[in-house]
C-alpha cells in the first residue's frame, strides 16, 4: 500500500495535508467509516481520492451531480489516476467496456449517480469487483427537511447490508445539528468517526441589503468592484434568470442563463463557458453549481431571498474555493418573503414539515436583520463559533444605525396580545395609531387599553418594527388565520420588561413613488393576494387570455392595501376601467368583503 503522504505529494503535487485531512484519511485506510463536515473549498475530495488510492480495489463515488462527472473523471485522469463514471448519458457499449475495465481490476475511482448504483445490475457488478471504499458526497442530499433532497439517496443504506466490510465515508459542506443526525440515521452511520471541520470562510465578505432597485444595485457592484471577475447571481425563478442574463448581456457582460428549463445541450454549453473561460457570470436558480470546482469565482450574489441558511451557505460556498477574497452579496425585500411563504402555504408536505421550512425561512430572515456579525450568526447556527467579530462582513466594517426599540417592541407584543392575536400588521398598526376605521370600531378596539399609544411612529416605522420582531422570533405569522400576528414564548422577558431590544434603523431616503411600492410589497396579505389571484385566474381562463390581461399585479396589489369595499370605492383603483368596473368589480369587491369579515 501506497502511503497516503506519498500520494498526496507526488499524484497531487501538495507538500502537507489540511487539518483534518490526515485522520480522515487514515480512518478509511484502516478501514473504518467516516462522516465528514467541511466547508466548500475546504478539500473533501482529497479525502476519498487518496485512501481509494492506497487501499486495494476500486473506490465507488456516489454523487448527484451527472453534469459534472466527465469535468471530475478528466481531472483525475490528467493526475495519471485511472478513473471512470457510469451515469445514464452513456451508451451500451461505453457501459460496457468500463464494466470490462472494473473487473480487470485497472480503474482506482468510479463516479456513479445513486440511481444507476441501485440497479441490480450494477450491484450484481460490484459484488464481483474488489471495492476499496465508498465515498457518499453530497451527502446532506438524503436529508428530506433539506434544500437538495434526493429520494435515491435514501436507498444508500443497502451499502451497508450488502457490503458491510468496505468503508464508507459521508461528506457535505452544509449541515445543520438536525440534518447531521438523519444522515447518521439515513446512513446506518452511528459508529462512523466524526469529523467536523467548522463552516468559517473567512475570505468571504458577507454584504446584504435591503432591494430597492434590483439591476442598478447589482450593475453598481459589478462595476466598481468585480469588472473581469466570474460569478454566480442566483434568482428564484427560471424567468428571472434569463432576464437578468439577457439584460446584463446588453451592458456588456458575458453572462447566460442556467435552469432545470434549459435543454440538457445548452445548459451544459453554458456551464463549460463558465468553467473553462474567464469572466463569465452565470445566472441560475438553486439548480446550478453544487459540486462546481471552478477556485475563482470572485462573487455570489442573490437577487432574491434564499429559503434557508443551508441554502445561502452552500450557494455563498461557491465563491472564492482558491481562498482569494471573495464576495457573498444579497440583496432582498419582504416581497421575496411572501413569495416564499405563498410557496410553504402550498406545500404537500405534512405539519411538521412546514413547520420545519417556517422555522428555516425565519432563522434565515433573522440573519438578514440582524445588528451584529453576520459571520457570528451564521457560524453559530451550524454549532460553530466565532469568539471576535469577524471585521469581513457589512455589519463589521459599516455598522448600521440602531435605535432602542425596546418600549415600541413592547407596545407591539401587547396589541396583538389584545386583539387576540387574530389580526395581521395592518390593523395592529391602525389600533397602535388610534385610527378611527369602520373595523376598528367593529371589534370595540378603540376601547382597548393600547389604542392609539404608537402616535409617535410612523405607518412604515411600525411595519420595521413588526418585520423585525418577526425575524428575531419574537412573532410568528399564522397564515391559517390571513397572516395574523402571534407572540412566539421568546417575547415573555421582552415583554415584562426584562430584557431590551435594538433595533435596525431603515435610513434610505426614498422618492414618494419608491415609498409607495415598498408600502405595498409590505401590506400584502397573504391569504387575500392568492385569493384575488384565484379570481383572475378563473376569469383569464374562461377568456383564453394572460391572468395580466384581467388585472395587473399591482392593481391586485392595490386591492390588498385599500380593501374597496363597494364598487364607487373599486372604481379609483389604478387600472380599473368602466368595462372592468361592470365585468369583474363585483367578484372582487365580495372577496375583500368576505376576507374584511373572516
Amino acid at each position: 500500500m501506497t502511503a497516503p503522504t506519498q500520494i498526496l505529494q507526488q499524484v497531487f503535487g501538495f507538500s502537507h495535508f489540511r487539518q483534518p485531512q490526515e485522520k480522515i484519511i487514515q480512518t478509511l485506510v484502516s478501514g473504518k467509516d467516516a462522516l465528514v463536515l467541511m466547508p466548500t473549498g475546504g478539500g473533501k475530495s482529497l479525502c476519498y481520492q487518496i485512501p481509494a488510492i492506497a487501499r486495494d480495489g476500486c473506490g465507488i463515488v456516489i454523487s448527484p451531480l451527472i453534469a459534472l462527472m466527465q469535468d471530475q473523471v478528466n481531472a483525475m485522469r490528467l493526475l495519471g489516476v485511472s478513473a471512470a463514471f457510469l451515469n445514464s448519458t452513456q451508451q451500451a457499449d461505453e457501459v460496457r467496456a468500463i464494466e470490462q475495465q472494473l473487473r480487470a481490476g485497472v480503474i482506482d475511482l468510479l463516479y456513479i449517480a445513486p440511481e444507476r448504483l441501485i440497479q441490480s445490475r450494477t450491484m450484481q457488478l460490484l459484488k464481483e469487483i474488489e471495492l476499496a471504499l465508498f465515498a457518499i458526497d453530497e451527502a446532506h442530499c438524503v436529508s428530506q427537511w433539506g434544500h437538495d433532497f434526493r429520494a435515491d439517496y435514501l436507498q444508500l443504506t443497502l451499502l451497508q447490508e450488502v457490503f458491510p466490510e468496505v468503508p464508507r465515508i459521508a461528506l457535505t459542506a452544509t449541515a445543520d445539528s438536525r440534518t447531521q443526525k438523519e444522515i447518521v440515521e439515513r446512513l446506518h452511520l452511528g459508529d462512523a468517526e466524526r469529523f467536523i471541520a467548522g463552516f468559517d470562510r473567512p475570505n468571504i465578505r458577507y454584504r446584504i441589503g435591503v432591494k430597492h432597485n434590483a439591476k442598478q444595485q447589482l450593475l453598481k457592484l459589478l462595476n466598481a468592484e468585480h469588472q473581469g471577475d466570474s460569478g454566480i447571481i442566483y434568482c428564484l425563478s427560471r424567468k428571472k434568470t434569463e432576464d437578468i442574463a439577457a439584460w446584463l448581456s446588453e451592458q456588456g457582460f458575458k453572462a447566460y442563463a442556467y435552469h432545470a428549463g434549459l435543454s440538457t445541450e445548452l445548459r451544459s454549453r453554458h456551464q463549460a463557458m463558465f468553467l473553462r473561460d474567464e469572466a463569465v457570470i452565470i445566472v441560475a436558480t438553486i439548480a446550478f453549481g453544487m459540486g462546481i470546482d471552478k477556485p475563482d469565482v470572485r462573487f455570489v450574489a442573490h437577487l432574491d431571498l434564499p429559503k434557508t441558511i443551508e441554502s445561502y451557505y452552500q450557494e455563498t460556498g461557491r465563491a472564492g474555493r482558491d481562498g482569494e477574497p471573495a464576495t457573498a452579496w444579497m440583496i432582498y425585500g419582504l416581497q421575496d418573503v411572501i413569495k416564499l411563504r405563498q410557496m410553504m402555504a402550498n406545500s404537500e408536505g405534512n405539519d411538521s414539515h412546514r413547520r420545519a421550512e417556517q422555522y428555516r425561512l425565519n432563522a434565515m430572515l433573522g440573519l438578514c436583520e440582524i445588528t451584529t456579525c453576520r459571520r457570528q450568526a451564521l457560524l453559530t447556527y451550524f454549532g460553530d463559533e466565532l469568539k471576535e467579530a469577524c471585521r469581513n462582513c457589512d455589519i463589521c466594517l459599516d455598522p448600521p444605525e440602531t435605535w432602542d426599540g425596546s418600549e415600541a417592541a413592547r407596545k407591539a407584543l401587547s396589541t396583538a396580545f389584545r386583539t387576540e392575536q387574530r389580526f395581521g400588521v395592518n390593523h395592529l398598526i391602525e389600533v397602535l395609531r388610534g385610527t378611527n376605521s369602520d373595523k376598528i370600531f367593529q371589534y370595540g378596539h378603540n376601547n382597548l387599553p393600547v389604542y392609539g399609544i404608537g402616535q409617535a411612529l410612523n405607518n412604515n416605522q411600525w411595519r420595521s418594527v413588526f418585520r423585525q420582531l418577526v425575524a428575531r422570533g419574537y412573532m410568528s405569522v399564522d397564515l391559517e388565520r390571513f397572516g395574523a400576528l402571534r407572540l412566539e414564548e421568546k417575547c415573555r422577558p421582552l415583554l415584562r420588561g426584562e430584557e431590551t431590544i435594538s433595533l435596525r434603523k431603515d435610513v434610505r431616503s426614498t422618492t414618494a413613488r419608491e415609498q409607495t411600492k415598498v408600502q405595498l410589497a409590505r401590506e400584502v396579505d397573504i391569504a387575500l393576494w392568492e385569493a384575488l389571484r384565484e379570481c383572475r385566474r378563473s376569469y383569464a381562463a374562461e377568456l383564453g387570455v394572460p391572468p395580466y390581461v384581467v388585472f395587473h399585479d399591482t392593481t391586485l396589489q392595490e386591492m390588498c392595501l385599500r380593501l374597496p369595499q363597494t364598487m364607487e370605492e373599486f372604481s379609483e383603483l389604478s387600472g380599473v376601467g368602466e368595462r372592468k368596473l361592470e365585468r369583474y368589480g363585483p367578484a372582487f369587491v365580495n372577496i375583500i368583503n368576505r376576507h374584511l369579515a373572516a
